[in-house]
């Protein structure tokens, strides 16, 4: 690819072409590793009949490839910085179409009717380490036809979205990204692999989006609100932890029952329970209480 911005060499030339300045604000980090953007690529499975939503594109670099590989590029941007650089390093792909703008307040819905007729679309991201969450679970809560979200995350996060029942990692962003996708950590990425370096490792993660949730849960939202709550006083057990918290309105006795329906020790934590579990408690309040 003539002028990849994944040659370090090319990055810093245009950085000080246009003496970019970085917003920490923003938690801008450009990968600089060709290695890495090729991973990401064949993770997501990029093909021709795609169109690919990427969030954040920075100065282009995993733009380019995605527009390579793919059929259709729509990258948002939150920083007007960023525009005439984009302008430039993309200006030999006609597939590309940048939006300036937060992901967070994009109709996500609209967008993908309108550059994908409202077909699934793949997800890449170089994701800012602070707002990860929020974008994730924005995409799988606002029900956007989304087949997988490849994204590069702090690593601490990476390992916590594939962390099963009974691990350190394990816990509510766990268990909330399994409700949606498969989670997958692709590789491992260590700080030298970008401009400039941030201070933690990152993980490519891909999420593939299932067709149905691997639980059948009545009150979904009632689920997730156990879920926080169990988690909420991790050293307490699941009842006192339930029972204590302000978005559960139980009663002592009726959590008493829930955990026992299942089989479990009134001194089990929250940690110990499954996807499965935890829907099956959901099911019992929302049937009995």
């Amino acid at each position: 690819m003539q002028n990849s911005l994944g040659n370090p060499k090319n990055t810093i030339e245009i950085i000080q072409k246009y003496e970019f300045a970085f917003q920490k604000k923003f938690g801008q980090n450009f990968l600089i590793d060709t290695h890495v953007l090729e991973k990401i690529i064949d993770a997501a499975g990029i093909t021709k009949e795609d169109c690919v939503v990427e969030i954040g594109p920075g100065i282009g670099t995993m733009t380019q490839y995605l527009a390579e590989y793919g059929g259709r590029v729509v990258a948002v941007e939150i920083d007007a910085n960023l525009l005439p650089i984009l302008g430039e390093t993309l200006k030999d792909y006609p597939n590309v179409q940048i939006i300036n703008d937060d992901i967070l307040k994009v109709d996500m819905n609209r967008l993908v009717q309108e550059y994908n007729k409202g077909r699934p679309v793949k997800v890449v991201a170089n994701l800012p380490y602070y707002i990860t969450t929020p974008i994730i679970m924005g995409l799988f809560e606002s029900g956007v036809p989304i087949d997988n979200i490849t994204v590069m995350v702090q690593k601490e996060v990476a390992q916590r979205m594939q962390a099963g029942p009974g691990t350190k990692d394990y816990g509510a962003l766990s268990l909330a990204v399994q409700y949606y996708a498969e989670a997958y950590i692709v590789a491992n990425v260590p700080p030298n692999c970008f401009i400039p370096r941030p201070n933690v490792g990152s993980a490519v993660i891909r999420l593939t989006r299932y067709q149905e949730p691997p639980v059948k849960v009545d009150d979904p939202l009632l689920m997730f609100r156990l879920i926080r709550a169990s988690f909420n006083q991790r050293r307490k057990t699941l009842q006192n932890g339930l029972n204590n918290s302000p978005e559960v309105s139980f009663t002592r006795e009726q959590i008493m029952s829930a955990i026992g329906s299942l089989g479990l020790s009134p001194s089990v934590r929250g940690e110990a329970l499954t996807l499965e579990q935890f829907g099956r408690l959901a099911n019992y309040f929302t049937r009995n209480a």
